[in-house]
């Protein structure tokens, strides 16, 4: 199994002082899988939160916050997902549902990506429960 870990799980991770950071060192040290993946809006996601005031306590420079992603990609069990076939038609399905919400047109593209992939997705954020066909693990906040 693969997880792709949404960027508020990247953050916790990275941060001792996030509200979540323990929560997710646990997930981290117990219950994810041999590879946990960041995707192109995860990695974006993450350099641009990291780098931000009200976001890190102290802000990362931007030379530290590539520093730091990078440090994941080399560690065993991380990697970089790719766009595979079918994303497009699933985000396209999600994102034409007449109960879909303008605010999430990124978790529907995380929530495609995992299930056009064959990933669990793994986040703070409950609104994921929503989308059908996807495996989700919902980390609990600490």
């Amino acid at each position: 199994m693969t997880d792709l870990l949404d960027v508020n799980v990247w953050l916790a991770l990275t941060d001792a002082r996030h509200v979540h950071h323990s929560a997710a060192l646990h997930y981290w040290e117990n219950e994810a899988p041999e590879l946990v993946v960041f995707c192109r809006v995860t990695m974006l996601g993450f350099l641009r939160l990291i780098t931000l005031t009200r976001m890190a306590n102290p802000p990362l420079t931007a030379e530290r916050a590539w520093e730091v992603y990078r440090t994941y990609l080399e560690a065993t069990g991380v990697g970089f997902l790719q766009e595979p076939v079918g994303l497009e038609e699933k985000l396209a399905a999600f994102s034409t549902q007449s109960t879909f919400r303008h605010r999430l047109w990124t978790d529907a593209y995380l929530a495609a990506l995992a299930i056009a992939s064959g990933c669990r997705l793994v986040s703070f954020d409950s609104d994921f429960q929503t989308f059908d066909g996807l495996k989700f693990l919902h980390l609990a906040p600490s």
